[in-house]
């Protein structure tokens, strides 16, 4: 059976605060146990003719100890970003990609070495976006999938994806979606493949799902979603199925959930959430459960978790 079931108050206590107040950040467990916070905005407010309106763009980062719960400052990144993507590699560095820097969106990347303190530039990738997805491969490539990017004063989506090999520092192209995406989510599945969910383009929301397989370089179509929805989460579960909670439907935040079956590449029906909310984070905790907290109702920022008991 399945449920989702609302975690205690009495399981959050404070901790350090931020040297820096941020939104649209970036957080990603080093290796040595330590949280790498980076980049986010400030004051960020929806705007129709751009991403973000008033936003002032970050590029410090400060490292969270949890033996001493407190937060430290670390290198700046070389350029100043929010809604990037952030992905631990093999070797304990993490790669930085893409964001907005408060006036257009980036194609630059660039590599934290937790040794150092320190990032420093690779590889840019071939577009810029943001909003784009980053999911480690088994052979530690990166594939980045998506996004929103400029073209001239026009905002449009893409559905073009590349891969990062942290090999020689370079982006190269893959095979693109089958559809235009941006807000969608990944999970990478137990075979090496990923699972690519939901997502919208324009006014368009989308109930589609898609996998790329790294071995052949392409996206292939794979069983809908029962809702069309974005900003989602999709988790992998021990089991090998994959969790996609919540996320927005154009009117409204969704409750649903459904799991995502590889061995059939269907979706079906599990447990309903206790809150609906979008833009929420999705944990797997060491016991098997998804822990899901925070995000939006769609009138106000909630402070609800629930975990999702398999």
């Amino acid at each position: 059976s399945s449920a989702l079931t609302k975690a205690p108050v009495s399981t959050f206590s404070p901790t350090g605060s931020l040297a820096f107040a941020r939104e649209m950040h970036a957080a990603t467990l080093l290796l040595d146990g330590r949280v790498l916070i980076a980049g986010g905005g400030d004051h960020c407010v929806p705007s129709q003719d751009k991403a973000w309106g008033g936003c002032l763009s970050l590029a410090s980062a400060e490292l969270y100890d949890p033996k001493t719960g407190t937060f430290s400052p670390t290198g700046s990144m070389a350029r100043a970003r929010l809604d990037h993507t952030a992905t631990l590699l093999p070797d304990g560095r993490v790669l930085i990609a893409g964001g907005y820097d408060g006036s257009n969106p980036l194609a630059l990347a660039e590599l934290y070495d937790p040794k150092t303190g320190t990032f420093s530039p690779t590889g840019s990738m071939g577009i810029d976006r943001m909003f784009a997805t980053a999911t480690l491969l088994p052979d530690g490539r990166v594939l980045i999938a998506g996004g929103s990017s400029l073209l001239g004063a026009n905002w449009q989506v893409d559905a073009s994806a590349e891969l990062y090999d942290p090999k020689t520092g370079t982006f190269s192209p893959t095979g693109s979606m089958t559809s235009a995406l941006t807000f969608h989510a990944a999970a990478a599945l137990s075979d090496g493949r990923v699972l690519i969910t939901g997502g919208g383009a324009e006014s368009q929301i989308f109930a589609s799902a898609e996998l790329y397989d790294p071995k052949t370089g392409t996206f292939t179509v794979t069983g809908s979603l029962a809702f069309a929805r974005y900003l989602h989460t999709a988790t992998l579960l021990p089991d090998g199925r994959v969790l996609i909670a919540g996320g927005f439907d154009g009117s409204a935040s969704v409750v649903s959930a459904e799991l995502y079956d590889p061995t059939t590449g269907t979706f079906s029906p599990t447990g309903s959430m206790t809150t609906a909310r979008y833009g929420q984070t999705a944990t797997l905790l060491l016991d098997g459960r998804v822990f899901i907290a925070g995000g939006s109702d769609g009138i106000q920022a909630l402070d609800y978790a629930e975990f999702y008991q398999p």
